[in-house]
């Protein structure tokens, strides 16, 4: 952690074309919290934690994110809705402005680097419009001290200018006034029009999607990862809502991270951050310990509702269901330092299946488990998005489709091979419903999975006796007769519903969702691949 209090390094934007700018340089968090309360841009909770609203836009906006076309990138990258094109003309366009923008403002600057590992570290610079952008920065990403920054060169440039809007945005390959692109021949990531911090964070991680698979030979993942005593590391891939952050918070195994991680040539597995991003929706002490004791001063909350009494209410969605905090990772004690580690075991697929038809836990062939990994499933549930009143499956390709530029299939090609080399166990585990769908079952209990993976973890469900294994006649995944801590009538979903009937048409209406997902990768994936997936539906 950076000594702020000796650091009288100062800087010059003027390279940039940014000029007559005030330039704020390596703020502490406790003088950024100062600088965005003193401006009105913030306040702080009864315990001190700053919380912010990020205006119009409440997390990202993947409609208007783009990647620059060019030499470099134009027989690389999987284009499409995720990956949308710019030209390198509309993008010197943009820049320029955001300059002309940003010249003659009062700026924070923070250097900063990713990728724990010191074999792939990559230094970044971020230049933001609000002092607490620059204060996420300092929470997400890995700091430099005072000897690392003296001879400080960034290779990627981040500029954030959330007050700037594009006037004529049709003319210049946008589809409105804000934006966030990348553009790997200039290193350059420009975020603007949005607050919303989210955007930058992603940003960087995109980029890393790209550079560590074609560069480096390393596979990067959006998933949580940590280590137990035994040096044995778990994977944890998941969307949104399915338990990443909160299973991969275990008091009794070290965090490596939350959310982003890449697994090296030599098999081991590093952070790419410095720092955790948590939704806070519904958050209690009781429920997620670790992350509610970590908002305390340095975190960010952002979009939260206050109480009458100063406090905040984190049941209130009024402003979104999107409510976060961010926070350096040393907020959370059990923590892996630096955050790397080797040896690779376990890798757990989470989904919340609101159909509550897939088993709290199973276990997966080297084929289904790049199937599950290329098809990335959750679902929707009723109430989270206009128009949706009953379960609706969602697909994100390697679990994070919006982040990753290249196609599915070369992630899911070096994740089977470096699971076929370092001989891991892969897990489907449901979060979700069981005992019916959402709306007639109920959510599976935390305690439950807990107990499923810490029995993983442990080698108690006879990974090498298939005779303690149903196989599933629909998805034809391994699922557990019996599991410590968890009944055994849990373990198995048709029993949980008592209507067998009902059971088969809800999972075979999943299987026909699988299958035509499925259908854009068929032509890229191998034929054992595809017979990873679910059976069809003969009736």
């Amino acid at each position: 952690m950076a000594n702020h209090a000796s650091i009288t390094k100062t800087i010059s934007l003027e390279k940039y074309g940014i000029k007559d700018a005030k330039i704020n340089y390596q703020l502490s968090p406790k003088e950024l919290q100062a600088a965005t309360i003193e401006k009105g841009m913030g306040k702080e909770t009864l315990n001190g934690t700053l919380a912010i609203n990020t205006g119009k836009f409440t997390g990202r906006s993947p409609e208007d994110r783009f990647l620059v076309q060019d030499d470099y990138t134009k027989d690389r990258i999987w284009w499409g809705p995720s990956n949308k094109p710019i030209s390198s003309e509309n993008f010197d366009f943009l820049q320029n402005e955001i300059e002309a923008y940003l010249s003659g403002k009062e700026l924070y600057v923070r250097d900063g680097y990713v990728c724990a590992d010191p074999s792939y570290k990559m230094n970044v610079r971020t230049v933001t419009e609000y002092p607490w952008s620059n204060m996420f920065i300092y929470n997400m990403f890995l700091r430099p001290d005072e000897e690392e920054l003296k001879d400080f060169n960034e290779e990627w440039l981040v500029l954030c200018a959330p007050g700037y809007e594009c006037s004529n945005p049709e003319a210049h390959g946008l589809r409105q006034g804000n934006f966030s692109i990348l553009n790997f021949t200039k290193k350059i990531a420009l975020v603007a029009g949005s607050a919303y911090t989210g955007e930058m964070k992603k940003g960087i991680f995109t980029a890393l999607n790209f550079i560590l698979p074609v560069e480096k030979n390393v596979l990067p993942m959006h998933c949580s990862a940590n280590v137990g005593d035994n040096g044995e590391t778990a994977i944890f891939f998941g969307l949104s809502g399915t338990g990443k952050t909160t299973l991969s918070t275990d008091p009794d195994r070290k965090l490596i991270g939350d959310d982003e991680h890449g697994w090296t040539a030599e098999n081991s597995i590093f952070n790419f951050e410095g720092g955790c991003y948590a939704k806070v929706i519904d958050l209690s002490e009781e429920k997620e310990p670790d992350i509610y004791r970590a908002i305390k001063p340095g975190a960010i909350l952002e979009n939260v509702i206050f109480k009458d009494n100063g406090d905040v209410d984190y049941f209130d969605s009024s402003i979104t269901q999107n409510t976060r905090v961010s926070y350096p990772i040393y907020h959370i004690d059990n923590i892996k330092q630096p955050s790397y580690a080797s040896n690779p075991k376990n890798i757990f697929f989470l989904t919340a299946d609101a159909f509550g038809v897939l088993p709290p836990i199973s276990k997966l062939t080297p084929a289904q488990a790049a199937y599950h990994f290329i098809s990335g499933y959750t679902a929707k549930v009723a109430g989270t998005e206009a128009g949706v009143v009953e379960p609706v499956p969602s697909f994100s390709a390697c679990f994070g489709a919006p982040f990753m530029p290249l196609h599915p299939a070369e992630y899911a090609d070096m994740l089977s091979k470096k699971m076929k080399e370092a001989g891991v166990n892969v897990w489907l585990i449901n979060t979700g419903w069981t005992g019916g769908p959402y709306g007639v079952g109920t959510r599976m209990k935390l305690k439950y999975t807990r107990a499923m993976i810490t029995a993983a973890l442990n080698g108690d469900l006879g990974l090498y006796n298939y005779d303690d294994y149903h196989i599933h006649s629909v998805f034809g995944v391994a699922q557990p007769r019996s599991c410590p801590g968890v009944p055994s009538e849990v373990l198995s979903p048709r029993s949980t519903w008592n209507d067998d009937e009902a059971y088969y048409k809800m999972a075979f209406k999943l299987s026909n969702a699988f299958r035509e997902n499925f259908k854009k990768f068929e032509s890229y994936a191998s034929e054992e691949i595809r017979r990873g997936g679910p059976q069809r539906y003969a009736h």
